[in-house]
């Protein structure tokens, strides 16, 4: 007899100003999917002028940040000197290697109006080799990801290859990351990959006729092909792709190494991390 699926449920954290996420990875049954070592979802919420859902300025290592929104537009700026305004349908491609700093705050143009924002930020460990490499930010329009259909479903293919298109985000390792959206009859096989995982952004699906529910993240074992369907509207993600074997997370440090993160955490709090132009705000080392 095959053995249901893992099943993870998420875990709420308040980042702040009431913004709350839901956090599926990492999780005790389940510390990684493919590179994937972080996964929350956010909103969706409704803001209004009196609300601050700012991210000031903070550090990353080891990693790199997959930003992708459903709903509303954020202002990223980092230390590279990058800035971008991030919107629905993009994906935001930020590889922190040996360090980066980046702060994500309401474009000046939305502060004094009701707004919505709904989305998802990834985090995809780095091979060792590229663990230190030049920090870059890279930023794909929405207009750029190939879309396609499976068996009526509508596809995105954000990262990687599937069904034969293959999307331009560049990687360091075999990623994939699929935007799905199924409505009431739509059915088709998952394609495969070393490490799989459907998180249900919306709506109840099918996996091979077993109902899943929203809001959960379902890891598929790696010989299975299972059918995916819906018997209503539904909004999915795929993620997956190559492991890269064990890692450290600690605030917003990922390595392979401890010492590595207590040098990140000791470069952080004596300010040797290079400044985000323009930001005179940082979110401060917690205690460990």
């Amino acid at each position: 007899m095959t053995a249901p699926p893992l099943v993870l449920n998420p875990h709420e954290r308040d980042l702040g100003g009431g913004f709350v996420v839901r956090r599926l990875l990492p999780a005790l049954q389940r510390p990684a999917v493919g590179p994937f070592v972080f996964f929350d979802h956010f909103g969706p919420i409704s803001a209004g002028p009196q609300d601050n859902h700012d991210v000031r300025a903070h550090p990353h290592i080891g990693l790199a940040t997959v930003t992708y929104l459903f709903e509303g537009a954020m202002m990223h700026r980092d230390s590279t000197g990058a800035v971008q305004r991030i919107e629905p349908g993009a994906i935001n491609w930020m590889t922190a290697g040996r360090g980066i700093v980046h702060s994500e705050r309401t474009p000046e143009d939305l502060r004094g109006v009701v707004r919505r924002s709904h989305g998802l930020q990834l985090w995809a460990a780095l091979p060792e080799a590229d663990e230190e490499a030049e920090p870059v930010f890279a930023h794909t329009e929405a207009a750029a990801i190939p879309e396609l259909e499976a068996g009526g479903a509508r596809l995105r293919v954000l990262v990687g290859e599937a069904f034969g298109a293959r999307s331009p985000v560049a990687t360091r390792s075999p990623t994939l990351f699929v935007d799905i959206r199924l409505e009431a009859g739509d059915a088709f096989p998952l394609p495969p990959a070393a490490e799989r995982a459907l998180y249900g952004v919306d709506g109840s699906f099918e996996l091979d006729g077993l109902a899943q529910a929203p809001n959960r993240m379902v890891v598929i074992g790696a010989d299975a092909e299972p059918m995916l369907s819906a018997s209503g509207p539904a909004r999915l993600v795929l993620i997956g792709g190559e492991p890269l074997g064990p890692r450290l997370i600690w605030w917003n440090f990922v390595a392979r190494q401890r010492e590595r993160i207590d040098q990140a955490a000791a470069d952080w709090a004596a300010g040797r991390f290079p400044q985000v132009p323009g930001e005179t705000e940082f979110i401060p080392l917690p205690s460990k």
